[in-house]
């Protein structure tokens, strides 16, 4: 009984980022980390490298990350060429020595390609090597500019504050492109109807066709409408700390899991999660207040008689 079957009438729907947990993408860790997995793949075919470059390639990437921390960025530039010189001599030279590679060391090839190739204002690119489902994600932040991960749409209860809906969506698509898949997985969850949502100016332009009514909430229109209406669109912000609450108490700020079926059961276990501390909030609060009013009725009828005990000038 803690959740009403009339608050599920209305909806308020918002997108977040979960990120995945890789370390800060750039090319000289790109570039030194799969130079590192080619050798080992060559070491465990038998392969004779002409050279590992296992000295060096280390010397670079430690005087890399030195330079570009004292911001000399172009003897720092010039450390990543040579990481990248040295990926491409290794592929090079196992192409040379084997004619017919397996699946495994022809997947590490074709990957090796797309990181070499790959530009600063590519498509698709390639942001960790053992997720590559990881993409870059910029929500206009000012303390985190760009987050790595997957875009997840998040559907909460007008009021009390419930989620009836969470999934991810590959990819990166525009956040009004994503309302009728979050529409749709709640009203499939909880098997009711959803009459009005409530979402903010990023879903401009959703092209919904279903039987809900999407409210698009504008702060410069709230003056010209009614008090019970401006009072229903100032609760759309309600989501936000629901967000908050999903990454810092229920580990969605950073997703351990394999592949995109890892971010999508992440994402569902910890909608899940914060349903249960609602819940067990709900059924345990009544026990707490009466404890807490029988302990200080306790402590009171015990200072009382303290205090009586007293002589009057110690009082």
């Amino acid at each position: 009984k803690a959740l009403k079957t009339t608050e599920l009438r209305r909806v308020i729907v918002d997108t977040t980022v979960q990120e995945k947990a890789i370390t800060f993408p750039t090319d000289a860790k790109l570039y030194h980390k799969m130079r590192i997995i080619l050798v080992d793949d060559a070491k465990e075919r038998g392969i004779q490298l002409r050279q590992s470059y296992t000295r060096v390639g280390k010397s670079a990437f430690i005087s890399q990350g030195r330079y570009a921390n004292a911001m000399q960025y172009k003897r720092a530039r010039k450390m990543t060429r040579k990481l990248k010189t040295y990926l491409g001599r290794v592929k090079r030279d196992i192409e040379r020595k084997i004619t017919n590679p397996d699946e495994e060391l022809l997947n590490h090839l074709k990957l090796t390609d797309r990181i070499l190739a790959q530009k600063k204002d590519s498509k698709k690119k390639v942001y960790s090597i053992h997720a590559l489902e990881v993409e870059c994600i910029s929500k206009g932040k000012a303390h985190k500019r760009y987050e790595f991960g997957v875009k997840t749409g998040v559907t909460s209860t007008h009021s009390g504050n419930w989620v009836v809906g969470i999934r991810t969506f590959p990819g990166n698509p525009y956040d009004g492109h994503t309302l009728t898949d979050c529409l749709t997985q709640a009203e499939k969850l909880t098997g009711k109807k959803i009459n009005d949502a409530y979402v903010d100016l990023g879903y401009r332009k959703h092209g919904h066709k279903g039987h809900t009514n999407v409210h698009i909430v504008n702060n410069r229109k709230m003056k010209k409408l009614t008090r019970h209406v401006r009072g229903l669109w100032k609760r759309r912000a309600a989501i936000e700390p629901i967000i908050g609450h999903l990454k810092n108490d229920n580990r969605m700020s950073k997703n351990w899991l394999k592949g995109k079926d890892g971010d999508m059961i992440n994402a569902l276990l910890c909608g899940s999660g914060y349903n249960m501390r609602k819940l067990l909030s709900f059924l345990f609060m009544p026990i707490y207040n009466v404890l807490k009013r029988l302990l200080f009725q306790v402590l009171f009828e015990y200072y009382k008689v303290e205090l009586d005990l007293l002589p009057l000038n110690a009082v």
